[in-house]
């Protein structure tokens, strides 16, 4: 038995066309891996899409990856995330579940789970992943014992975040207690880091993002990747990575805008040909940030260059003065203004935004709040 993890696809999820391509081309990628590999099913812990009504022209291409695996016999089991998972409790997944193209092994009645049992005797069960820690009240209630005493190889999939195994302290879980015992493999997704340890005597791993989700990932993790497992709980990491990530941090403490023109000028590297290129700008200037010339990062023929300046000030405390002419004009100047610093049209631009046929209200509002979050970098 040879078994494939990922988690946390987020398939839609990037406002640049580009990456939101290579996010599903990584999808294509894991995909291929499979078959390549051999593997009998693969376990999807959560978030296949970034929200529960994915558009519909990344819903196509998902389906004929799914089909791919369904005619080389490659079951897929899923669980719902927080993010395709709606506040209703509708998911695109239901209707892919229909089509047979994957299983949600989430079978969750009168606080008892019921196995999914794949033809290599493999048992599969998990809980899904909810917003606002919800699904902790549905491990609260689980009839554990019911599960805990199956016989045989088991796996359990969840989409949460372990108090005991988190990356970052801030972050709020769930006690790795709460999680059933007696469990051979257990499937983690939701938490964006690569990670794996001995658990209840089996595994427990976190293949993180399948690609990084924003800003702070691509210029961290890179690329993401996928578990291997076997009958005999062996564990292989196989990272995907299409593109080179190149990671540039400059500091522009006590420099004006033109010292500050020229150190970007000379820091930037030469081969950035086909290349993501992450470039954080930091540090207080003498002056205003708006004055600083940014134009040679966007000249750069990289295959995307992503700007970060959420930490670059001004010693300066910004000074409104009075000015004349028509609302629009000194609107369009103070943006002008202040948007290197705060993004200001491209927020207004996403505030514009109208909800999208179908789209649930709830889930409307927090595509709108996920996008502010990632152009302000939060």
């Amino acid at each position: 038995m040879l078994f494939a993890h990922i988690a946390d696809a987020h398939i839609g999820a990037w406002k640049e066309e580009k990456l939101r391509k290579l996010n599903l081309d990584c999808f294509k990628q894991s995909i291929q891996t499979c078959i390549k590999r051999n593997v009998d099913f693969l376990l999807i812990s959560g978030d296949l899409f970034n929200t529960a009504i994915p558009q519909i022209e990344y819903l196509k291409e998902t389906v004929e990856q799914l089909k791919i695996l369904k005619d080389k016999n490659i079951r897929v089991y899923i669980i719902p995330g927080s993010h395709d998972f709606s506040p209703s409790g509708k998911t695109i997944l239901d209707v892919l579940e229909k089509a047979e193209l994957v299983k949600n092994v989430m079978q969750y009645k009168d606080h008892q789970l019921k196995f999914t049992e794949d033809p290599t005797g493999a048992k599969i069960t998990g809980i899904y992943g909810r917003r606002g820690g919800l699904d902790s009240e549905d491990y609260l209630m689980l009839d554990k014992p019911s599960i805990e005493n199956e016989p045989g190889f088991k796996i359990f999939m969840f989409h949460a975040t372990l108090e005991e195994f988190k990356p970052i302290k801030e972050l709020q879980g769930l006690s790795s207690t709460l999680l059933p015992t007696n469990f051979q493999y257990y499937a983690g997704g939701h938490v964006h880091y690569i990670f794996k340890t001995d658990f209840n005597g089996g595994k427990l791993t976190y293949p993180g993002a399948l690609f990084p989700n924003n800003f702070k990932e691509v210029e961290e993790w890179q690329h993401g990747g996928l578990y291997l497992c076997d009958e005999n709980l062996n564990l292989e990491y196989i990272p995907i990575q299409l593109k080179t990530v190149l990671p540039i941090t400059l500091n522009l403490d006590t420099l004006t805008p033109e010292q500050a023109s020229e150190l970007i000028k000379t820091s930037l590297p030469e081969n950035t040909e086909d290349k993501i290129l992450t470039i954080r700008i930091e540090g207080e200037i003498d002056g205003k940030p708006s004055d600083i010339d940014f134009k040679p990062i966007n000249k750069l023929p990289s295959f995307i260059t992503l700007r970060n300046t959420a930490k670059l000030k001004s010693k300066q405390s910004i000074q409104t003065e009075l000015k004349e002419g028509t609302v629009e004009e000194i609107e369009a100047q103070l943006m002008q203004e202040t948007s290197t610093e705060f993004n200001i049209p491209e927020l207004m631009e996403l505030l514009d935004k109208e909800k999208q046929e179908g789209e649930k209200v709830k889930d409307f509002e927090q595509r709108i709040i996920s996008e502010v979050s990632k152009i302000m970098q939060l």
